[in-house]
């Protein structure tokens, strides 16, 4: 007979001040219930009750041990809440992986809605390592642009997209609904990093079609930052006074602005430098480099000053 059990029986009886009305309670008899509590006792030497009389009192000694049975039985109900809970998806913690914040965060919004219990956490990366962080137990699900035939994975459509060029407001497509491959030939052309399914199917789609850019610009954040401090530290060790001061200014202008086309390919938004937010329905998300992954908020009226951790 294990101490739980005997811990148990015991508190049964404490609470209900009687071993038949505790046997009821617990719905087996009234003899295996004492026999519970008197091992207990025997076990330990003590006597826990006076049995003295039709009901039963508690000796300090058992007075004592209910109150630790009884911080026992409330962390038993807490338990039982936390797995009941997770199974009702009114509290836990997911971890999201995904390859563009576009599709995801829509979907979060409408969790947050339904489960306001259930916390989260974001991390956006390319397909391929997005698809990594679900198989190394990284993350507990994966939004990506490609399905997966990987028999470990349980995989869904959520919906159909088609691939978009974005240009300046300027630009001589601005008003366009849609292009041409085939006019695609010979431009500069913004893309994600390899790894990225976006890319991989832009650039099988360009093959099939024998369409040809002038180059393929890959902009990443980190090594964004990491050009713009090598320019930042040169510049200041010129000073302004210096020739090369403007060639260095128009170098990190452009470092910046490569920045921010990629993520206007994302689909978010740049609110300074290395400051990102994340339009959810409510507010932002938001995000600043080095961060490794998405878990701040912010109010539509309130800027990264006014951030608050996801909760």
């Amino acid at each position: 007979m294990s101490l739980t059990t005997q811990l148990r029986a015991f508190h049964l009886v404490a609470e209900a001040g009687s071993f038949s009305l505790a046997a009821r309670t617990a719905g087996v008899s009234q003899p295996t219930l004492s026999a519970q509590v008197r091992a207990l006792e025997a076990n330990y030497a003590v006597d826990l009750f006076d049995r003295r009389g039709r009901g039963v009192r508690m000796t300090p000694t058992g007075q004592s041990l209910f109150a630790l049975t009884t911080r026992l039985a409330a962390a038993e109900e807490e338990a039982r809440a936390l797995l009941t809970g997770g199974r009702a998806l009114t509290r836990g913690h997911l971890r999201i992986s995904a390859d563009s914040a576009y599709h995801v965060m829509p979907i979060l919004a409408e969790v947050r809605r339904l489960h306001p219990g259930v916390t989260f956490s974001l991390k956006i990366d390319n397909s391929a390592n997005v698809l990594d962080h679900l198989t190394e137990h990284g993350a507990d699900v994966a939004v990506m642009a490609k399905m997966t035939s990987d028999p470990r994975i349980y995989a869904m459509k959520l919906r159909d997209d088609h691939l978009i060029v974005f240009v300046p407001q300027g630009h001589a497509w601005a008003r366009r609904h849609r292009i041409r491959l085939s006019e695609l030939s010979g431009r500069d052309i913004v893309v994600r990093e390899r790894g990225s399914i976006t890319r991989e199917v832009f650039e099988e789609r360009l093959a099939q079609a024998k369409v040809a850019a002038a180059s393929l610009i890959e902009v990443q954040t980190r090594e964004a930052v990491r050009e713009a401090e090598e320019l930042s530290r040169e510049m200041r060790q010129h000073g302004e006074a210096h020739p090369k001061h403007d060639v260095l200014t128009e170098q990190l202008d452009s470092v910046v602005s490569r920045w921010a086309s990629r993520l206007k390919e994302l689909q978010v938004e740049a609110k300074g430098l290395w400051l990102v937010d994340f339009d959810n329905g409510d507010g932002y998300y938001c995000w600043q480099y080095p961060e490794e992954a998405i878990t701040h908020y912010h109010a539509y009226d309130e800027g990264f000053s006014g951030r608050m951790k996801i909760v």
